[in-house]
């Protein structure tokens, strides 16, 4: 079973950037989507980006698109999540998470938490304004 480890987060200025990394460890998927999504308590679950095996492919949520960047180290087998411009909004813990093959015909489904297998333990993300 693969398992997933963010790291990265922390307590920023509005304006400021953070970089979280995912690493995967034990067994892996042969291949596999990784996504990026945030919570905050009473609220559910926010798609933030997502990347397919390759890294050629990437996805972004509306709020982030433009000051978020998703990328992949395979030789690492790490992602990460580059995080600029950093607004009070965007606090939250953030987790990664994975589902194995590639893209979804509809990518739209990306956003849904509910089609990926595996998550991280999560980390917080806090920007002061």
């Amino acid at each position: 079973q693969v398992q997933l480890v963010e790291s990265g987060g922390g307590l920023v200025q509005a304006g400021g950037s953070l970089k979280l990394s995912c690493a995967a460890a034990g067994r892996h998927f042969s291949t596999y989507v990784l996504a990026w999504f945030r919570q905050v308590p009473g609220k559910e679950r926010e798609f933030v980006a997502a990347i397919s095996w390759s890294g050629e492919r990437t996805f972004y949520g509306d709020s982030v698109r433009g000051r978020f960047t998703v990328s992949r180290d395979n030789a690492k087998n790490t992602d990460y999540l580059q995080m600029n411009s950093l607004k009070p909004e965007d606090t939250a813990v953030y987790y990664c998470a994975v589902r194995s093959g590639d893209v979804p015909k509809y990518t739209s489904s990306l956003h849904y938490p509910t089609i990926y297998e595996v998550w991280g333990q999560g980390t917080q993300v806090t920007v002061s304004r």
